[in-house]
């Protein structure tokens, strides 16, 4: 019969899953964010100590070409774990996967 209702058990293994999913997404955005705060924390301690030997030997400011590449890798990193894309908009990739998901094709 088509209007059966769910089993306790069955709903107990779709509530399960639903909840492996959403810890399976939780734990993976947690460790691009701890990934990110190593890179930031790590580009903050060496540029801090570029920038000590460059004014400490030098007068030309050579620091800052370590810091703009270092930051602009820095700045990408960002963007990729907080999911902000300007040119195609936010959770672009979850809408795409999720249209390719809904194709009877697929």
């Amino acid at each position: 019969m088509c209007n059966q209702k769910m089993s306790n058990q069955s709903k107990t293994y779709i509530m399960k899953d639903l909840n492996e999913d959403k810890y399976t997404r939780a734990k993976r955005i947690i460790k691009k964010r701890k990934s990110f705060y190593s890179h930031l924390l790590s580009y903050c301690i060496v540029i801090s100590i570029l920038a000590y030997l460059n004014y400490s030997t030098t007068s030309f400011p050579w620091v800052i070409f370590p810091a703009l590449g270092w930051g602009i890798g820095l700045i990408s990193h960002w963007m990729c774990t907080y999911n902000y894309n300007p040119i195609l908009g936010k959770n672009w990739e979850e809408r795409k996967i999720r249209e390719f998901m809904n194709r009877e094709e697929f």
